[in-house]
């Protein structure tokens, strides 16, 4: 019993809002170019050499472009959820989104663990992005972090 215990899922309730980071180089969402999601058909990774930090981690891109509109705006850019996935969020846990499994509901970029989150989430419809945005909303932010602002209508947006 006591093993099995281990390797339980941590509810969401028992952690903070985070960032995923790579553990090994400690880049946001595995080192991917947030802009790009919005900007090409597939997003691209990152670059040390375009690196701007936010929320006191460093986050890549493929351009100075890209770089700099992030800065102007990176609660727009940035993965909701910290990238954590959307569908383990939308279940009241934490699981680490994977860049390359990924949505944009209502202009925003929601990453997954995997493609079979992704189509539960989809299948689920606006009531799993409400109850995602709710679960990290009861979240503390982390430590030395301002809280997170959902943007309004956020769960009204995966209706359309």
């Amino acid at each position: 019993m006591a093993i099995v215990c281990l390797f339980a899922p941590i509810p969401a309730y028992a952690q903070e809002q985070s960032i995923v980071t790579n553990v090994l180089t400690g880049v946001a969402i595995d080192g991917y170019d947030p802009v790009s999601y919005f900007t090409g058909p597939e997003p691209r990774r990152g670059s040390p050499q375009y690196v701007h930090e936010w929320a006191g981690i460093p986050w890549y891109f493929a351009s100075a472009a890209n770089r700099d509109v992030f800065a102007r705006a990176p609660e727009i850019y940035a993965p909701l959820f910290g990238g954590h996935g959307a569908m383990a969020m939308s279940r009241g846990y934490l699981s680490d989104g994977n860049p390359q499994i990924y949505r944009i509901v209502g202009d925003r970029l929601l990453l997954f663990f995997s493609v079979g989150n992704r189509e539960a989430f989809d299948l689920a419809g606006p009531a799993a992005l409400a109850q995602a945005l709710d679960n990290w909303e009861r979240l503390p932010p982390a430590r030395g972090a301002a809280p997170f602002v959902p943007p309004a209508g956020a769960a009204d947006a995966m209706a359309e």
